[in-house]
């Protein structure tokens, strides 16, 4: 099956340096996808978008080239709630990736079952309106109270200005819960004012909710300067990831987000994605638990 790919789509990174700094054994890319290819795993009729190919095999590449030992692959909304794409590169990693499923209220126990036996470990739940429609809460929480019995937990990603109106459903979570991107704040904002001051409290009453510091690309207003040679790349997310980091030490996980869906002003070379990691985690100790205990913990105990 062909697919058109949707109108200025910008393809991923096609040559990354290889990073100076040098990831600890274990390492995890905790946050990439795969998209297709469509002519084998077609995309959904329902998406917002279409995208480029983005195969198992391409972001293994990537893994090794980066100097990561393991990927956290999760659904990505191209592919709605069929989750082929997904099992098939978790099948083909050699025990080298878990997962994060799409999934409906219809999802059978066997279907389950299949995907916790692939190494699925959570399923996502979008909120940012542009890129799903909307499901309703109590199917949502319907899902999450039949993943507890696996000892699964729940992602979800949402945009900071909505946080206020979702806090009440996202407590009433039974799991672990994981934030995509730090809740995609405003870095124009102070770092230290009310919106991201909200999440900052979310994440300090609910020792259930972890942090993904990630997608300095996407939140950026500075952009990346690193291209020209500099050392403050997407400098203005900086100060947020930190902040998380230093508080955060046992609930925050790190990942590419390859292949970087749906940017619209420039696709980030993940090998200066990696060299942004030291800025935000500052210590040995700090980079080892971002980076390997963290998601050992979550995803392979």
């Amino acid at each position: 099956m062909n697919f058109e790919k949707t109108p200025g789509w910008l393809d991923w990174y096609q040559q990354p340096s290889k990073p100076k700094f040098q990831l600890p054994n274990g390492a995890v890319d905790s946050h990439c996808h795969v998209f297709g290819p469509g002519a084998i795993f077609p995309f959904a009729a329902e998406r917002k978008y279409t995208p480029c190919d983005a195969s198992r095999d391409q972001l293994f590449a990537l893994r090794d080239h980066l100097g990561f030992d393991k990927n956290v692959i999760v659904q990505a909304t191209c592919h709605g709630a069929d989750n082929n794409a997904l099992l098939n590169a978790l099948e083909n990693s050699q025990g080298k990736a878990r997962g994060v499923a799409t999934v409906k209220r219809s999802v059978t126990d066997g279907e389950l079952e299949r995907l916790d036996q692939a190494g699925v470990r959570g399923v996502r739940f979008n909120f940012v309106k542009r890129l799903v429609d909307f499901t309703p809460k109590d199917e949502l929480l319907e899902i999450a109270h039949r993943i507890k019995a696996l000892n699964w937990h729940v992602v979800i990603y949402f945009e900071a200005v909505d946080l206020p109106e979702l806090w009440d459903f996202f407590t009433a979570l039974p799991t672990t819960v994981v934030v995509d991107h730090m809740g995609r704040p405003d870095v124009s904002k102070p770092i230290d004012g009310p919106e991201f001051a909200l999440f900052v409290d979310f994440m300090r009453r609910h020792q259930n909710v972890w942090s993904k510091v990630t997608c300095p690309e996407r939140l950026s207003i500075t952009g990346p300067k690193a291209l020209a040679g500099e050392q403050s790349a997407y400098k203005d997310v900086i100060p947020f990831a930190k902040y998380l980091v230093d508080e955060f030490s046992d609930r925050v996980l790190w990942g590419t987000d390859w292949p970087h869906p749906n940017l619209k002003d420039h696709m980030p070379d993940d090998g200066l994605l990696v060299d942004w990691i030291p800025q935000i985690a500052t210590t040995p100790e700090l980079q080892r638990k971002l980076l390997v205990d963290n998601p050992t913990r979550l995803y392979w105990s």
